[in-house]
């Protein structure tokens, strides 16, 4: 698939790999959807930088883990750019909590905002791309497929990145040949999720990669990109993780 011209939807894109992921398909020329909950001026911020680049961009508040809010907002892209082609599933949500702490509440939100709300995006998105064809790709996680203890923190958002793992590869069944669907599953990305971290536990960290570094929002961006282009590939989960699954098999 070439990119220019295309309509490309990116969930929870006012920040980190979401930012960086609408300014890579900027790059390329495509129309950019920026999404949003609650950072109006981060979303602001993406659009300018877009604009500067010359490419099309519209912001959309929505509360993707709320599928009326999702209908809404696909509604808002059609009315802005006639259909949408792409769609990043990129918005999500990790929270620490030991598990005899953990409530129906946390299952409920954690799973709201990394599974359901690919769930609601995907159904609204292949409906608009059954005729033309499309791409969906969702953000899994290596702590969807692997037990190590940087994951067992977080057991709802593992658990929740294990489903859609599997979603995706449901879906690339359900919906081909004209919709391919993939999953980038990245490892140890520098965001906002590590800040605080000491730099003794960032050196351990890091020391159970093979690269014995962290994975940049644009190197997840670039992977989300690679996906979108290729008209062969689907029902795979791409992971991005610096050698930490194969290092701690």
């Amino acid at each position: 698939m070439k990119l220019i011209g295309k309509v490309v939807i990116i969930t929870g894109s006012s920040s980190g790999i979401g930012r960086a992921t609408a300014l890579k398909f900027a790059q390329e020329e495509a129309r950019i959807v920026v999404n949003y909950k609650s950072n109006a001026d981060g979303a602001r911020d993406v659009a300018k930088e877009i604009e500067i680049l010359g490419g099309k961009v519209v912001c959309v508040q929505a509360d993707v883990s709320d599928s009326q809010q999702v209908k809404k907002m696909f509604t808002r892209a059609v009315k802005e750019f006639g259909t949408v082609d792409i769609l990043i599933n990129n918005a999500g949500l990790a929270k620490a909590k030991p598990f005899f702490e953990i409530t129906k509440e946390d299952l409920e939100t954690e799973f709201g905002k990394n599974f359901f709300s690919m769930v609601y995006c995907a159904q609204e998105a292949a409906r608009l791309m059954q005729k033309n064809g499309g791409r969906i790709i969702n953000m899994s996680s290596i702590c969807g497929g692997v037990d190590s203890s940087p994951c067992t923190s977080i057991l709802t958002f593992t658990t929740a990145k294990a489903a859609v793992s599997m979603l995706t590869k449901v879906l690339a069944k359900t919906l081909a040949p004209k919709i391919l669907v993939n999953a980038v599953a990245p490892g140890f990305t520098l965001t906002r999720f590590w800040e605080g971290m000491s730099k003794k536990d960032e050196g351990a960290l890091l020391e159970t990669t093979l690269t014995k570094s962290w994975v940049t929002a644009d190197e997840i961006a670039n992977a989300f990109i690679y996906l979108a282009k290729s008209d062969s590939i689907t029902g795979q989960v791409l992971v991005v993780d610096g050698g930490y699954t194969i290092n701690n098999r």
